[in-house]
């Protein structure tokens, strides 16, 4: 698992097959497929070794309300998918359903509905935050570290005609926004979201 692990880590979702994977482990494809069913099997597994880092790290969820128990599970797989950038790609091949997976998901569930969520809304706001995080962790998977930060530093619009684009060229040095502003930005706002239609019991 570790080699599959590193190769996603490395080279990215799309160069992991069984038969790179077989490769790196000196092995064939046919003692492979004694320990996976499928290349899918292989996916999931790998997914549910990185939900367990996310598990083990929000076990139990801070003594707080929900709204920070929702920022520190998103805040917590957002960090965790950063560390293992091509795993975000393979979360869209397939539902993660791994032991790991399944106790994350019915931790953030229960959360949700022990605080007076529909379950209806709690299974939308659920769904709605782990959709939210992976969408930034894909964007995350595209660039590294250095790149990132080179990028949100450069005078991308500066050179910009200011005639032309007056509102652009005002907001200059505030853009681009860093992806990490965006996201915690974006929870804040979907969290505050789902804080008002909890409070008018909407069911969805």
């Amino acid at each position: 698992m570790t080699a599959a692990l590193r190769i996603a880590d490395e080279e990215g979702a799309q160069a992991l097959t069984m038969r790179r994977l077989a490769s790196d482990l000196n092995s064939s494809t046919a003692m492979l497929y004694r320990h996976f069913e499928s290349r899918a099997d292989l996916v999931l597994q790998i997914v549910d070794c990185v939900f367990k880092e996310a598990e083990l790290a929000t076990s139990p969820f801070p003594q707080t309300d929900w709204r920070q128990a929702c920022r520190a599970l998103a805040r917590r797989m957002f960090a965790v998918l950063g560390q293992h950038r091509g795993v975000a790609q393979l979360l869209l091949e397939a539902t993660p359903n791994g032991p790991h997976a399944m106790v994350l998901r019915e931790r953030g569930l229960a959360m949700l509905l022990d605080n007076g969520f529909a379950p209806p809304l709690a299974a939308r706001a659920y769904a709605t935050i782990a959709r939210f995080v992976l969408g930034f962790a894909i964007q995350l998977g595209g660039q590294s570290a250095a790149s990132g930060e080179e990028a949100a530093q450069l005078p991308v619009f500066r050179p910009l005609d200011r005639t032309a684009f007056p509102a652009t060229f005002a907001l200059a040095d505030e853009l681009p926004v860093p992806l990490e502003d965006e996201f915690a930005f974006g929870l804040d706002l979907m969290i505050a979201g789902l804080d008002l239609l909890r409070a008018d019991g909407r069911t969805r």
